[in-house]
């Protein structure tokens, strides 16, 4: 017998989340690592919010819907509220219940930012570490080291004149028409407004983009990361980064393999 293809919706709904998400999903065990790591790191939450006002959104839920942002390569907190409010999926991990209200996207990025500049997530980072550590997962005798360019939230119309000669007309706006077809532009002479620390590199076969330069410390038993950075972009910036990743993981004196990708 044929179902019917009813519009009417429920004026009630008994939606268990928990039940939703199937009990193999690798979110799950995620999920039980996560909510460890931030039970430990309950007094860093409790120092760095005053004890009156008007409540934030709560730490805990900024850093796993983060995650889910970072897993699901999310482009954008727009997209990433948006989602929030229809993927139940991701509101089971970030903690939010089916009637809960979705953040608006201008707040979740102030909160975000200023959890941010407590290095905070360094501390998470840390403790994901410690549990690795606890299981016996993490080795000291073999690392990788990579890097790569992050794009930068740049666009090529602010890489600009250092000495302002090319800035636009007063009351063109930052938007204002640029051609710079056939100009020679170095990080010599050139700098973005809006973002003074992306430089001007190229990659492969690609055209050259304003980025940063990651990098990124694996031990190669288990292929864990154990350390980031990101610094300025530079040709040279690769080799030291990985040397200072080194020395604050195993000590400047310690004997160990290292391979560069």
């Amino acid at each position: 017998m044929r179902g019917t293809d009813g519009k009417q919706g429920s004026l009630f709904s008994y939606v268990n989340l928990e039940s939703r998400v199937p009990d193999s999903h690798p979110l799950r065990r995620l999920r039980v690592m996560v909510d460890a790591v931030l039970a430990g790191m309950d007094k860093d939450f409790e120092a760095m919010y005053a004890q009156v006002g008007r409540p934030s959104i709560a730490p805990e839920r900024l850093l796993r819907a983060m995650m889910i942002q970072v897993l699901y390569s999310v482009r954008s907190e727009r997209l990433l509220m948006e989602q929030l409010e229809y993927n139940l999926l991701f509101r089971w991990f970030v903690g939010l219940g089916i009637d809960d209200l979705v953040w608006d996207h201008s707040t979740f990025s102030k909160n975000r930012d200023r959890l941010l500049e407590q290095e905070i997530s360094r501390r998470f980072l840390q403790e994901v570490l410690q549990q690795a550590r606890q299981a016996r997962l993490l080795s000291d005798e073999h690392f990788t080291v990579d890097g790569t360019f992050i794009e930068a939230w740049a666009s090529q119309k602010s890489f600009r004149r250092k000495d302002g000669s090319d800035d636009p007309p007063p009351g063109a706006g930052r938007n204002a028409k640029r051609d710079f077809h056939g100009e020679k532009r170095t990080n010599q002479t050139h700098e973005s407004k809006t973002d003074p620390d992306a430089r001007l590199m190229r990659k492969g076969g690609e055209g050259a983009k304003l980025v940063h330069h990651g990098h990124v410390l694996t031990e190669n038993r288990n292929g864990l990361v154990v350390a980031t950075e990101v610094t300025v972009a530079t040709g040279k910036s690769e080799v030291q980064a990985a040397e200072r990743l080194l020395v604050s993981r195993v000590g400047p004196t310690e004997p160990l393999g290292v391979g560069l990708n």
